[in-house]
Parts: C-alpha cells; sequence; structure tokens
C-alpha cells in the first residue's frame, strides 16, 4: 500500500508490522519522499518487486516472515538485489546489528528513533544509492550510442528468462545488423559513421516501447532487441516496424549494393523459457537467422517458416 504525495526524492518502503510505527516514519518523510508501506515480511517483498523502492526501512521482528528473512530474500533476488535495506527495530544489542549487516543491512536504527536521525540517515543512503546508480549506468551503457551494451543485455536477458519461465510467458530476440557499413566507414569515414550508428539507436529505439524492451549494442554495428513476454508474430510486426523506422531515417549510402539508403537485416527468434533450455540457444538461433537475411538479400529479416 502506499499515500501518495508530491514528494519525488526517493521512494521509500516501510515494513512493520505496527501501524503506528508506520504512520510515524511516513509523518517524517512523506515531505521529502514517497512512501509505501508493509505489514510483514510477505507483503514487503511482493511490494518490492513489483514498485522497485529506492530504500527499505524494515522492521526486524515480525510475525511470520521476519526482517532478517525477509532481508535475505531481497538480496537473493536480481531484481531487488541493490535496494538499500535500514533495519529499525526495538532490539538494540551489538548481536542485533550484526546480525542485520550480515543479512545485507547497509544501517540499523535502534527503537525508539529520534525523527531526525532517520531522515538524516535515509537522505544519506539515498545519496549512495544515487551514486551508486549512476556508476552502475556507466558501466551498463554504450558510450557511443547510449543504449544498453552487451553486459547489460546478458544481465537483463538472464533476469527476463526467470521471470517469463516463472510466468509461462514467451520471450523474442531480433537479431540486427547494419548493411555494408565498413562500406560506409571507407567511404564517408568513421567519425560519420559513429554518427549513423547513433541515428539508428534512435530510429530502432523508438521500436522498443514497452517498458521491459532493451535495445542493446551487441558488437560493432550489430545490435540486439529483448522482446520479453513476446511471441515470434509480434516480434515480426516489430521487426518490420524497424525497417520501416530506419528507412524513414533516410541515412544516404551510395557504397551499398543493397539501396542508396542505410538498411539492416535481422533474424527472429522466440522460445518459451524453461529448465533445461538455454538463453545461449536463443540467441545462436536468431544469429544463423540473421545470417539468412544477409544471404537472401539483405533489407529484410528472416524467421522460421518465414524469409
Amino acid at each position: 500500500m502506499s499515500w501518495t504525495n508530491l514528494a519525488t526524492n526517493g521512494r521509500i518502503l516501510v515494513v512493520d508490522d505496527a501501524m503506528e510505527n508506520i504512520q510515524i516514519l511516513h509523518q517524517a518523510l512523506r515531505g521529502e519522499h514517497d512512501v509505501l508501506f508493509a505489514l510483514s515480511g510477505e507483503k514487503a517483498l511482493e511490494l518490492a518487486h513489483q514498485q522497485l523502492p529506492d530504500l527499505i526501512l524494515l522492521d526486524a521482528m515480525m510475525p511470520g516472515m521476519d526482517g532478517y528473512a525477509a532481508c535475505a530474500a531481497l538480496k537473493a533476488s536480481a531484481e531487488t538485489h541493490d535496494i538499500p535495506v535500514i533495519f529499525v527495530t526495538a532490539l538494540s544489542q551489538p548481536e542485533d546489528e550484526t546480525r542485520a549487516l550480515e543479512a545485507g543491512a547497509v544501517d540499523f536504527i535502534s527503537k525508539p528513533f529520534n525523527v531526525a536521525v532517520v531522515r538524516a540517515r535515509v537522505r544519506t543512503q539515498l545519496t549512495i544509492k544515487r551514486q551508486a546508480d549512476a556508476l552502475r549506468e556507466l558501466t551498463l551503457t554504450d558510450a557511443l550510442t547510449g543504449v544498453a551494451n552487451r553486459r547489460s543485455f546478458n544481465n537483463t536477458l538472464e533476469n527476463e528468462w526467470r521471470r517469463c519461465a516463472r510466468s509461462g510467458a514467451a520471450l523474442a530476440l531480433i537479431m540486427i545488423d547494419v548493411d555494408h557499413f565498413k562500406r560506409y566507414n571507407d567511404l564517408y569515414g568513421h567519425q560519420a559513421g559513429d554518427h549513423c550508428l547513433q541515428r539508428l539507436c534512435a530510429a530502432m529505439a523508438r521500436c522498443a516501447s514497452r517498458p521491459q524492451d532493451l535495445l542493446a549494442r551487441f558488437g560493432g554495428e550489430e545490435f540486439i532487441l529483448l522482446l520479453p513476454e513476446e511471441e515470434l508474430a509480434g516480434a515480426s510486426v516489430v521487426a518490420q516496424r524497424l525497417l520501416d523506422e530506419v528507412r524513414a531515417t533516410a541515412l544516404p549510402h551510395a557504397a551499398s549494393p543493397t539501396s542508396p539508403l542505410v538498411t539492416v537485416s535481422m533474424g527472429l527468434a522466440a522460445t518459451l523459457p524453461r529448465a533445461g533450455l538455454d538463453t545461449g540457444e536463443l540467441i545462436r538461433t536468431a544469429d544463423a537467422l540473421l545470417y539468412r537475411a544477409k544471404h537472401t538479400g539483405r533489407n529484410r529479416f528472416c524467421f522460421d517458416g518465414h524469409d
């Protein structure tokens, strides 16, 4: 559950089985932050995965799943691992604080707490998280094009594969290659080639319209579009849109034997993720179909059953 306010300095999830404690913390934090709350460890995990808060204030002693178990579960999940957790608890012995830190917490506040101290520690942890997020973004973004890099793609593919396996949803990939790009660089120069890739990425990114879609640079002039919860038919619609967007960009390519404009070729693959299947097989299938598209005329997409 949540309270709505106009604050934008981070979303905080407060977890406590006593509503009066939640109300006190909400009153203390609502002026600067959006506040969510949960009355149990189980509900906290559900909300954390749904809302991905920037910080969690967690009580240690609760019926059912206690704070230590909830914290350990948060840290065991790739989706919530990086959310900082501050324990706010009536426990005050050194061994209690040690146990909290060993479970993955970043700080420990004993009840009864001082509201000013809570605000200060919340601000500190949110600042640290923003800095860590910015650094992580740099390491997961391709410097030239601004889209995700291969490391980011690999991480996201693993997470989405597991998520789709749990929900029984399909997952599709589109492997994309810029046609005759070496000839483009040879004719126009590498600076123009860089600008070309930037323009193409802006066009292709418009086709990754859902929050879960991910466009990544796979290497050189090769890109890959991850489409979770999408079957082959839907992926083919996206691929046609990609062709149209690239064509509308209208970048001249006088050295291309395929077209006077820059074009792309694509291979599409989709599967139902499940135990025993390998993400690498999906990539290899898309890559083989990209190879087919390049050797049957380029400026097209191929998938099994369609050329």
